[in-house]
């Protein structure tokens, strides 16, 4: 309550600008509460109509308090139908693995130079398609399916900013009825990817 009069009064009164301010807040409130350790969460499933897609997904919270929160329970059941329905490879763009980018990035800059166009435009126009290719692979950049205005990473800032404690998505693991293979993502550390 004291959050909404706070942002009403920062706002002059104007709810629209309110509730902005409010989810401004709730990011930057997951910024500070990132470095927290989560090692706590669940694991949740979805099954597509018909049954020919599966997801698993383990989504870590601070503490089992919030795991069992109704809140917490729906952010993980939308990032297992967002998962089933985007298909992304990687959870972060930190996890995208180095052969896989560069295999990205030369396939890309092929296509450039085939343009015609001068090596610095070339350089822009990879650099383009590289976001791009983290919109399509990484799950936390790619645009929320319910909701596209957002990527899966504000859905869960917003979350951080309701719950107070830091949500991170750990791993999942997607399988398609007919697929050779299955998609399995598993995010590093944050330590270890910034040691990277």
């Amino acid at each position: 309550m004291m959050d909404c009069k706070k942002a009403l009064e920062a706002c002059n009164g104007n709810e629209e600008a309110a509730v902005d301010h409010l989810r401004k807040q709730g990011i930057s409130t997951a910024a500070k509460k990132a470095a927290r350790v989560t090692s706590e969460g669940s694991v949740a499933s979805y099954i597509h109509a018909g049954g020919k897609i599966g997801v698993l997904v383990e989504v870590n919270c601070e503490s089992d308090f919030v795991a069992r929160t109704d809140d917490f329970k729906d952010l993980i059941k939308d990032i297992a139908m967002h998962i089933a329905a985007a298909d992304p490879k990687f959870v972060r763009k930190e996890d995208v693995t180095p052969e896989a980018y560069a295999r990205e990035k030369e396939i890309y800059r092929a296509q450039a130079a085939a343009t015609g166009k001068p090596a610095p435009v070339v350089e822009k126009i990879v650099e383009g398609k590289m976001s791009k290719f983290y919109e399509e692979v990484c799950l936390l950049d790619q645009p929320f399916v319910k909701e596209p205005g957002i990527t899966v990473h504000q859905l869960i800032a917003s979350k951080i900013g309701k719950l107070g404690e830091n949500i991170s998505v750990r791993r999942f693991a997607r399988f398609k009825v007919g697929d050779a293979g299955e998609t399995v993502a598993i995010s590093k550390p944050q330590q270890d990817a910034k040691a990277d």
